[in-house]
């Protein structure tokens, strides 16, 4: 794996807080998750979201938050301290599950003094350049920046060639020049969250689509494909990536 990131110049101001989603039930890796997150299962002897957390650190990250849902406990029991490598962790509970948008709108009082932050998805094992969303975004200051790649198995994202998200998973019927997968990786501006509604069981896809058709232009993109990416959504999966990062073939992220 390559070297950390070299965060943008304005990172430090700007991205300060990664919000990672874990509050997923993980249906699709049970029996796995019965006992566990999924974002706890282990991959080469330790959390799978702890992958992330290095990744994000590699980025100038200096805060997580991590909403909750299914088996809670467990987070506190593998962050007794509440941090990651010295990085504070904030856990917020979701007595109902609130899907993507939700779960943001439901951090909001955590992000007084965030002009943005990055989001990820728990269940994601990547080391793509942060650095290049980080930068993208901070050029235009969109609604929100998605980081994508141009090949995968699910390539919903309609992009033009200027960056400009034209559609997704072919909801609005505006084709771009490029049909991308989105890794669940993606910055965005805080003010975002003033058109989402409390307390809403919700997708950010949705309230992406909005935005895209209210003001065309706020939702970006940009293509990644250095890097791995992984999306672990299978048990198959889940076992495979476990097995390669045993023999060291998978994605290490360990701040070595």
């Amino acid at each position: 794996m390559k070297g950390p990131d070299t965060p943008h110049p304005t990172a430090k101001k700007r991205f300060k807080t990664a919000f990672i989603l874990g509050a997923g039930l993980g249906t699709r890796l049970r029996p796995l998750t019965e006992r566990l997150p999924k974002p706890l299962l282990p991959l080469n002897g330790r959390p799978m979201i702890t992958y992330a957390m290095d990744h994000l650190i590699g980025a100038g990250i200096e805060r997580f938050i991590v909403n909750t849902h299914h088996r809670p406990g467990a987070y506190r029991e593998t962050f007794p301290d509440a941090s990651w490598r010295g990085v504070p962790i904030i856990f917020r509970h979701e007595p109902t599950l609130l899907d993507t948008a939700g779960g943001l709108k439901n951090i909001e009082d955590l992000l007084a003094g965030d002009g943005a932050i990055l989001c990820y998805n728990g269940d994601i094992l990547s080391d793509a350049p942060l650095a290049r969303l980080i930068a993208a975004h901070e050029k235009f200051r969109p609604d929100a920046t998605l980081l994508l790649r141009s090949e995968g198995p699910l390539r919903n994202v309609d992009i033009d060639s200027s960056g400009t998200i034209c559609d997704m998973r072919h909801t609005l019927g505006r084709p771009g020049k490029a049909q991308c997968l989105f890794t669940g990786i993606y910055a965005v501006e805080t003010s975002l969250l003033s058109h989402m509604e409390p307390g809403r069981i919700e997708s950010v896809v949705d309230v992406f689509l909005r935005r895209i058709t209210a003001q065309p232009g706020s939702i970006r993109g940009i293509v990644v494909d250095e890097g791995a990416w992984h999306d672990i959504g299978s048990v198959e999966v889940y076992r495979k990536m476990d097995a390669q990062m045993k023999d060291a073939k998978g994605i290490r992220n360990d701040g070595t």
